[in-house]
């Protein structure tokens, strides 16, 4: 029965490619693994063929499969992607076998959009003309990784050091516009040192006091700029997989030389994991009042059914205007139905007094006898 639900899940997020026309697809191997398409129905949208070719249902090599339910597999994409034609049929486009373009920041756009996963392409993508090798643990942790380990060429800054220098040079916004000095906040982040913001700032070792010892083992981080939350807890033999974007910085590159693991995907995706698996979930700033309240629902409940029972959420630095919190945020995020192991609130204050902006710290327990 699992294993039919779980072939139900897959179906359910990839309902566009029954609107696909289908294609043929030939291949040089053996006869009993050549790939077959099914036939289905095709919409007046003018779709990239090697999207096409990606998302046509392929009959499975040795017919039914009892675990699928089904002789065909349906490849995943985000149902939207067809939304946006255009800048789909410029993704597409590449010579088969050969190199992809260099569109980071047009794949970036596509899945922010909920072109989300991505279709799968048939190209290599570019790499450093000289790429460097990462620095061996524990030194990776707090180092700078080498310029040349970056395709520097969707970012406004061409370099580590003009991304450390930004956040004294640069005007405006940008994500986490500190995050790549390992030397200023990121050092102090989550220790007793860094906490200078009184009760709304919880250490890791005050969170990971609440469980028995050893219990806290993997997790996730949502959001989690260059990642330092998981190389915090990997210095506490605890494994933390970090999601984050590449918002006009290489952040993931940088999780990764750092020696943790990043995961590109988006606050709207729903998160690859299984049912009641996880120890922890951590987020900080990125789940806060500029998410849909109805997304944020959703996302909020995904997190309950990722944690295992027991398993805690770390609402780290939750943002809204006050009014916002007491009549919205507050009841929705008490709607899931975690235990409150400590929910603190205080005022943000960087943009003035003036906009009644406050910070909910809280950390919940998914309860160990609740569905």
């Amino acid at each position: 029965m699992s294993l039919f639900f779980i072939f139900l899940l897959l179906i359910s997020t990839n309902i566009l490619t029954f609107f696909f026309s289908s294609t043929s697809y030939s291949s040089s191997c053996s006869p009993l693994h050549l790939s077959t398409t099914t036939s289905i129905p095709s919409i007046d949208v003018d779709l990239p063929s090697e999207f096409l070719s990606f998302t046509s249902g392929q009959l499975l090599p040795f017919g039914y499969n009892p675990n699928f339910d089904s002789d065909t597999i349906y490849p995943p994409v985000g149902h939207t992607c067809t939304l946006f034609p255009d800048d789909l049929r410029r993704y597409m486009s590449y010579q088969v076998n050969g190199s992809c373009p260099d569109d980071e920041l047009l794949a970036q756009k596509l899945l922010l959009r909920g072109c989300e996963p991505l279709p799968r392409r048939r190209c290599r993508p570019a790499a450093p003309p000289h790429y460097a090798q990462p620095h061996p643990l524990p030194t990776s942790l707090w180092s700078i990784p080498s310029d040349s380990s970056v395709v520097w060429t969707s970012y406004t800054c061409k370099n580590y050091s003009c991304l450390i220098d930004r956040k004294k040079t640069q005007k405006g916004f940008d994500d986490c516009k500190d995050c790549f000095d390992l030397d200023g906040r990121e050092r102090t982040r989550w220790t007793a040192t860094g906490a200078t913001r009184g009760s709304l700032d919880f250490t890791i070792d005050e969170v990971l006091a609440t469980r028995e010892p050893g219990t806290i083992r993997i997790g996730l981080d949502i959001g989690g700029g260059v990642a330092t939350f998981a190389v915090r807890m990997m210095e506490r033999n605890i494994t933390i997989v970090t999601t984050s974007m590449n918002l006009n910085g290489p952040f993931n590159n940088f999780i990764a030389a750092r020696g943790v693991v990043p995961l590109y995907i988006s606050i709207s995706q729903r998160l690859p994991f299984f049912d009641n698996t996880l120890d922890i979930v951590h987020s900080m700033h990125v789940l806060s009042n500029w998410i849909p309240t109805t997304l944020l629902h959703f996302l909020v409940f995904d997190v309950y059914r990722v944690l295992r029972p027991g398993g805690l959420f770390w609402v780290d630095h939750f943002f809204s205007v006050e009014e916002q919190l007491e009549n919205v945020y507050a009841p929705l995020i008490r709607s899931v139905g975690f235990n409150e192991l400590k929910w603190v609130v205080g005022r943000k204050l960087d943009r003035g007094a003036e906009l009644r902006e406050v910070y909910l710290s809280a950390l919940l327990e998914k309860p160990l006898n609740n569905s």
